[in-house]
């Protein structure tokens, strides 16, 4: 398998943009962007790890091309998506005194991307900005699709917006700087697209993930570009959810969020690492309600387990002495964003690449799901 670049539209219309997939392109973001930013003005929004590693080669690439950008460096971490968090980086911005023809530039991860993109949606009322996501996760998930958002007591990415950036910018050769923990977490969103509806992608997985895990370019490559793909093809047809199309992005999700909030956001347990335990848990129940073989359910586990992912709550690292409750996991499931009427709305399986929303489940599967999860 040999790398190369490759580009992936997104097909919303007058508001179509494309992701750029390859090793190197951050130092190509000025020449990529440009044409996008008639007003030559960018601020940089990237939190303290990723700007030691590569703020500077993208602020010269953007002086390169004779733009005019600043930047604003907020701190690494779930912290920086509060509300008192959000309120510094826009008294940053207008720190900077923006005009509607200032484009916003999201470098890092899912934080600093889905808090960039909601300071674009809403600073001067609404202005352009470009994703240029860091890690897995964010390449094949977060940076993709228009979603953005802070979060509140009550959970996360509950305040927000649909705001869809103008252009993706995925650089494969920032992964290499990423722990192997965060490289994990980010495989957790690749593998969902294929137990959503591409069977075929997973089997090319469980052949080829551990290669991408360790650092094979063109594997990198080929993973992001399908799954950019998927999730680009997903949102075209269902941009803000009103169906359920979008919905089955969610895979895994009403558990993981669940498992986020009661470990408090932080370094505990990352969201990736939430999303594979709680698809091994969709699975789970999909099974014990029968309907998927129990083989399939063993098939997503025995993967996550052979790249070396927690598939239970347990074998989060470092917290084997957590005092879990399922009931209050359910109860945290309830206030999820996809509920209504204070029923859980699951995203199940018929199998893997046969994913499907599920609304009316009776809740005892699901608590008894759960009780076996922090028992395994």
């Amino acid at each position: 398998m040999s790398a190369a670049t490759r580009q992936v539209p997104v097909e919303l219309g007058a508001r179509r943009y494309v992701i750029e997939i390859g090793a190197g392109l951050l130092d190509r973001v000025g020449p990529l962007c440009a044409p996008l930013m008639p007003a030559r003005r960018a601020i940089v929004v990237t939190d303290a790890n990723v700007a030691a590693l590569h703020l500077e080669r993208v602020m010269a690439s953007l002086d390169g091309a004779d733009m005019r950008a600043e930047s604003v460096v907020v701190p690494a971490g779930e912290g920086s998506k509060a509300y008192d968090a959000f309120g510094r980086l826009m008294e940053a911005l207008l720190d900077r005194r923006p005009d509607r023809g200032t484009v916003l530039l999201a470098l890092g991860g899912g934080v600093v991307g889905d808090l960039t993109g909601f300071a674009a949606a809403v600073l001067l009322r609404g202005v352009d900005f470009i994703q240029i996501p860091t890690t897995l996760l964010a390449q094949v998930d977060s940076s993709v699709g228009g979603k953005t958002g802070i979060n509140t007591r009550h959970g996360k990415n509950l305040i927000g917006s649909f705001h869809q950036p103008r252009l993706v910018i995925a650089d494969i050769a920032a992964l290499d700087s990423l722990p192997r923990r965060e490289l994990q977490a980010g495989y957790a969103e690749v593998v969902k697209y294929g137990l959503i509806d591409d069977a075929p992608f997973f089997a090319w997985l469980e052949t080829h993930g551990q290669a991408l895990l360790d650092g094979d370019r063109a594997a990198r490559i080929e993973a992001v570009a399908r799954s950019c793909a998927a999730k680009a093809r997903i949102v075209a047809g269902d941009e803000r959810e009103t169906g359920d199309l979008r919905a089955l992005l969610n895979l895994g999700h009403t558990f993981g969020h669940a498992l986020e909030k009661e470990t408090g956001y932080g370094a505990d347990l990352l969201h990736g690492e939430a999303v594979g335990i709680g698809m091994v848990m969709a699975f789970d129940l999909s099974a014990a309600l029968g309907l998927c073989p129990a083989a399939d359910a063993a098939r997503v586990r025995r993967h996550l387990d052979a790249v070396g992912m927690a598939t239970s709550p347990r074998a989060i690292p470092g917290d084997n002495a957590r005092a879990w409750d399922a009931t209050r996991l359910l109860d945290h499931m309830r206030a999820d964003k996809k509920a209504r009427d204070g029923r859980i709305t699951f995203v199940l399986a018929r199998g893997i690449g046969a994913a499907f929303v599920a609304r009316g489940i009776d809740e005892a599967p699901a608590l008894d799901t759960v009780r076996r999860a922090l028992a395994a």
